[in-house]
């Protein structure tokens, strides 16, 4: 699979242009990072182009948020306003294959994997929180620590009247309003 991982240039050119359009329109998404130096990282980096595109064709909108200066790298997250178009998914492969009947297509821990990028930890969502307002009519799984994994459960949040909400639910749930948000460093 990981061979078909590779966008032609004309792809990868219009991928860039979304990205920059998306870049300029929501500066305050990134005050102080550079266009230029962010396209120099992305063509230096061509593997993962085909991470950001996942996030783009599932209506994930992904755009710079931060810069990590000890690893030099760039950080994207999914910034849709409503949880990206990978949705009705339960937590992981085991709460997957635990559902005796009517078991979801896939889940969000292989779904991430598979596309090449991170679920959301509680506190990237409350940081994508601060950069706008997300989720207010859907919601989404995010890393669930392991002890809370364990007994079953899984954590997702959401906003709403103006809060960030984090909230559980078996593993093994899913819900068409339900998605999970990504993390691409480059």
């Amino acid at each position: 699979m990981k061979n078909n991982r590779k966008l032609s240039s004309e792809q990868a050119d219009a991928l860039l242009k979304t990205l920059k359009t998306r870049f300029e329109k929501n500066i305050n998404r990134h005050k102080g990072l550079d266009w230029d130096k962010i396209q120099s990282k992305l063509e230096a980096n061509p593997d993962k182009f085909w991470s950001l595109n996942e996030m783009e064709v599932t209506e994930g909108e992904p755009d710079v948020i931060d810069y990590d200066k000890k690893n030099d790298e760039y950080i994207f997250f999914d910034c849709s306003p409503e949880s990206p178009k990978r949705r009705s998914l339960c937590y992981d492969y085991q709460a997957w294959e635990a559902r005796k009947a009517n078991k979801p297509e896939n889940n969000v821990i292989d779904k991430a994997l598979e596309m090449g990028i991170e679920l959301l930890s509680e506190d990237q969502y409350r940081q994508l929180q601060q950069l706008g307002k997300f989720d207010l009519k859907t919601s989404s799984w995010i890393k669930t620590p392991a002890n809370i994994r364990e007994l079953g459960g899984a954590i997702f949040c959401d906003r709403r009247y103006n809060i960030v909400f984090t909230y559980h639910n078996g593993a093994d749930s899913y819900y068409a309003a339900r998605g999970f948000r990504g993390c691409l460093k480059v």
